[in-house]
């Protein structure tokens, strides 16, 4: 099973608010997910990125393969593979 880290969009319409998901590849983007590992809201100024790193970390030693847009927001965080 190819497992992902990725954004679920949660928000209202033209209110966009996420939650950082560990969810399996074959999912919808806002279907089940394993585990919920943090939220980033970018409507706020400055944008409100919250990710709880003992997850994270855990997640990809286990090999869990983050989207283009969570590495940005992981680096972000301070939280690199």
């Amino acid at each position: 099973m190819a497992v992902k880290i990725r954004l679920k969009r949660v928000g209202a319409k033209k209110r966009p608010f996420y939650r950082i998901v560990v969810a399996d590849s074959r999912s919808p983007r806002d279907g089940a997910f394993i585990d919920e590992i943090g939220f980033y809201n970018p409507t706020t100024d400055p944008t409100t990125l919250s990710i709880n790193s003992d997850k994270a970390l855990d997640w990809l030693k286990k090999g869990a393969q983050p989207s283009d847009t969570v590495k940005v927001l992981l680096e972000r965080a301070g939280l690199s593979k």
